[in-house]
């Protein structure tokens, strides 16, 4: 496994993609029969819109990129041994599959001139671990023996979070995204605006479009959920989360900084330690800060299933720190 480097962003690649790939097409969707196997459990696809919230979910737990194309065949057995690998592993590490057909960019930004290319991030820092078909034993090696390897050199840096769980592979229409999408939903047409506006990576828009929703139907709960997902992602995607958690370890008192940590949980899966962050803190005795840190918690109670145990615990503990 190579050093690693520092991340470059690159712009376009022109033929990025194989000719041999156009003999192996196929046509069907993931997921669906004959074609690549769908994203969902630890597994998620990663586009240009979402790349850079991936990469810093990087620095919460390490990520191994696949770069492929999932319309050709010879690359499904590949893909599915390291899915079922990524999800034999409990969110140690997560599978961010990403198809350079349609994000040439990202295969530019990491220098591979075709698929697959495999990588792991830890810390927003790459490393090249393979490029081209792995042999039968190559793959073997990578699943039994490369990635807890990986595992352990996140935990030697301090990236010791638990990838978000993300429904099942198995279900239909199971799809993933950046920060770990559930499985598909059909958007309702009134959703359609802030569904393309979120796509395409304008999240504050898509906050605007989902609030307008609500004020037509304020018990759309989908559309309040989707609403705190912006929200969130328009304000610390593109933080630097190493330079947050400095922040928030330096200034312990401060509102804004434990605020900003605790986006950096929330984005990177790690519900638990965002909710406990902000309960402690009021918890400690930063009551004239309830407000604001109630208004945060309230948009993230808007995330998780309903069902969540640390949903209810957390709900619990503000109530008894309110009152």
């Amino acid at each position: 496994m190579a050093d690693q480097q520092e991340f470059h962003p690159g712009v376009s690649l022109a033929g990025a993609v194989d000719l041999e790939a156009l003999k192996h097409q196929v046509k069907a969707e993931p997921g669906q029969a004959g074609g690549a196997p769908a994203a969902g459990g630890y597994v998620i696809d990663t586009t240009e819109n979402t790349f850079q919230a991936m990469v810093q979910t990087s620095a919460t737990f390490p990520i191994l990129l696949l770069l492929w194309v999932p319309t050709d065949d010879r690359l499904f057995p590949m893909a599915r041994a390291l899915g079922d690998a990524v999800n034999k592993l409990n969110g140690q590490i997560q599978l961010s599959r990403i198809d350079i057909a349609s994000s040439p960019s990202i295969a530019q930004a990491f220098q591979v001139q075709g698929a697959p290319a495999l990588f792991a991030l830890i810390g927003g820092r790459p490393m090249p671990i393979l490029e081209g078909l792995p042999s039968d034993e190559e793959l073997k090696q990578i699943t039994d023996q490369v990635l807890p390897k990986l595992i352990q050199a996140a935990q030697q840096a301090g990236v010791t979070g638990t990838a978000p769980y993300s429904g099942d592979p198995s279900a239909d229409g199971a799809a993933g995204a950046g920060s770990g999408a559930a499985p598909a939903e059909q958007i309702p047409p009134e959703h359609a605006e802030a569904h393309q506006l979120a796509q395409a990576g304008d999240y504050a828009g898509a906050a605007v479009a989902y609030e307008k929703v609500l004020e037509s139907d304020p018990n759309d709960k989908v559309a309040a959920r989707e609403r705190a997902k912006a929200l969130l992602l328009a304000r610390s995607a593109n933080a630097d989360v190493r330079e947050v958690r400095a922040a928030a370890a330096a200034h312990p008192d401060d509102v804004d900084a434990q605020l900003a940590v605790a986006d950096v949980d929330m984005i990177g899966g790690q519900i638990a330690d965002a909710f406990d962050r902000l309960l402690d803190y009021l918890a400690a005795g930063h009551t004239d800060e309830l407000e604001p840190v109630r208004k945060r918690l309230l948009e993230y109670f808007l995330i998780p299933d309903p069902a969540d145990e640390r949903l209810k615990r957390a709900r619990r503990r503000l109530a008894t720190l309110m009152y």
